[in-house]
């Protein structure tokens, strides 16, 4: 009956820890919209507050957005202090889901801190300065970052993790087979690849927010021009590492398919094959469109969706799985045999 209540516990954990993960891409696509319609500067220069207020009486549709996202933005707080309180109730010591609420409670902060930054220092509305480049690029990080850390906390809140008395340790022995150091590079440099478009994403979205051409070959000519913004000239970066980067992480999930790995993994990797070709698509769509607003939010949602798919991903593949009896035997056998040799040619 205990066990059966901590596993029910422990679900429900893992479930609620999945809508905060849900709640924060909503408050991330909101504020892409407080970034596309200009409407950071909609409290003016005031943090917390909202125009020196708790609940601004302006009528201006800027202030009512940005009035949204920091409402939206103090509840997502409360999740996330909810999710670390009932961590730190259902779960051991060590356990990771601990850990994981843990930075998920740290990178709420930050990206709290980030968001007064780009109020406080002027970096919203038509700034087009390299400061506000800077900060939302900081920006993007931070949040990539607790995303992951959300969806880390609920994949090993519903995992069969055990403490590590009991991690299948034989006479002082312990079971693992740790992933190859090939494999720890080649999901390292996804994932950093995966920043690397979510960041030039950024800031060739806040491009197309302040120098939003009348047409594709406007647009185009922008961003050739030697006079243009530097921000225009960053702009033509991403869709370049888009499918540079893109390409690759197509290659991981086709590894991952054909690799002897668990279910979950070839889950992840079954899910990421649609979703980069869905964003080639959609990232298309966006030039030739001319980056209206709901293809912007698709467009993030898609590059999150992407992101949290590719941390379970690498979650999943490069965890050390658990070694059979069998095999450590045969591991050990020979161990003992290299010893051997190398004892008699020394």
């Amino acid at each position: 009956m205990r066990e059966s209540s901590q596993n029910t516990g422990r679900s429900r954990f893992a479930a609620y820890a999945w809508f905060v993960l849900a709640y924060n891409v909503g408050v991330i696509l909101w504020g892409t919209v407080v970034r596309a319609t200009g409407s950071g500067a909609g409290c003016g220069d005031h943090w917390p507050l909202c125009g020196g207020q708790v609940i601004p009486h302006a009528a201006q549709i800027a202030t009512l957005i940005e009035f949204a996202h920091r409402a939206t933005s103090g509840v997502a707080v409360a999740l996330v202090l909810a999710l670390i309180y009932f961590a730190f109730r259902r779960f051991p010591a060590k356990h990771p889901s601990r850990r994981y609420a843990t930075a998920a409670v740290f990178f709420t902060l930050t990206e709290g801190l980030l968001g007064a930054a780009l109020v406080l220092f002027g970096d919203v509305g038509n700034n087009a300065s390299a400061s506000r480049v800077l900060i939302l690029s900081l920006h993007l990080v931070n949040t990539f970052l607790l995303l992951a850390s959300l969806a880390l906390t609920a994949k090993s809140a519903g995992s069969g993790w055990q403490a590590s008395a009991e991690d299948g340790s034989v006479r002082g022995v312990t079971l693992w087979r740790a992933p190859t150091r090939g494999i720890y590079m080649a999901y390292a440099a996804g994932l950093l690849g995966a920043l690397a478009i979510a960041v030039t994403g950024t800031i060739a979205a806040l491009g197309d927010t302040l120098f939003h051409a009348t047409s594709f070959a406007q647009g185009f000519e922008w961003d050739l021009s030697p006079t243009a913004s530097p921000l225009l000239r960053l702009r033509i970066i991403h869709p370049v590492i888009a499918v540079l980067i893109g390409t690759y992480l197509i290659a991981l999930a086709v590894h991952a398919l054909s690799a002897p790995k668990p279910r979950a993994a070839k889950r992840m990797a079954a899910c990421l094959l649609p979703l980069v070709a869905i964003q080639f698509g959609f990232g298309a769509l966006n030039v030739l469109l001319l980056a209206p607003l709901w293809m912007q939010v698709l467009h993030l949602l898609t590059a999150d969706l992407i992101w949290i798919t590719l941390v379970l991903l690498s979650a999943a593949m490069l965890e050390r799985e658990h070694a059979s009896l069998a095999e450590y035997r045969a591991l050990a056998s020979v161990a003992e045999t290299e010893g051997r040799a190398s004892a008699l040619t020394t």
